[in-house]
């Protein structure tokens, strides 16, 4: 059987600093920071992610490129009688992950558009980039759309309004616990609030 595109397009990206030299990252990397923390762009960098996750090369599909710093939470130092490592510095983490923040700032940046999808295309020492796949819910080529049309409230589906807000999204659900299968997750569906964040 013969292998696509995308294959191989995908195994490339499951070990980029191992398929990609290494000044071609550099010299990237260097660019991206160079632009605006949300930046338009025309294609995906990941043409199989993309596509995965439900992207189309039509009206109304948006790709933005964002970047969020990298690391912990920033916490100022308890000054209390204690050995240093417990004064509750280090390894603090934010209960979202970045993925999840980077597409509600981007849907908070574009509030006429609604965030599909997103995926992870690199990071240097201070932030990781993400690419956000977006789509305007009042286009008629998205309304018309066999698969992109249930995202519209023009179909009458509401249940999709402010998806990265509410945990809708891949990595949103990712977050929310919903991949997760077997003994420990029994506490998570429909939702975390619904039992009381016992599944937390």
């Amino acid at each position: 059987m013969a292998k696509g595109l995308h294959h191989y397009v995908r195994e490339t990206w499951k070990k980029p600093k191992e398929a990609l030299p290494h000044m071609f990252r550099q010299t990237r990397m260097a660019q991206w920071r160079r632009e605006p923390v949300n930046c338009r762009i025309e294609r995906p960098t990941r043409l199989d992610a993309a596509r995965r996750l439900g992207y189309k090369a039509k009206q109304g599909v948006v790709l933005i490129r964002t970047r969020v710093r990298r690391g912990g939470l920033r916490k100022g130092k308890i000054h209390m009688k204690r050995k240093p490592s417990k004064a509750g510095i280090s390894k603090i983490t934010m209960a979202k992950n970045t993925q999840r923040i980077a597409e509600e700032r981007v849907a908070r940046h574009f509030p006429n558009l609604e965030v599909l999808n997103s995926y992870w295309v690199g990071e240097d020492g201070k932030h990781k980039f993400f690419e956000i796949i977006m789509i305007d819910t009042h286009h008629p080529a998205i309304i018309n759309d066999k698969q992109l049309g249930v995202f519209c409230q023009a179909n009458g589906n509401k249940n999709h309004r402010g998806r990265a807000y509410r945990g809708k999204t891949s990595a949103g659900k990712r977050g929310r616990g919903l991949f997760n299968k077997g003994k420990g997750a029994e506490k998570l569906r429909p939702s975390l609030k619904s039992n009381l964040n016992r599944g937390k």
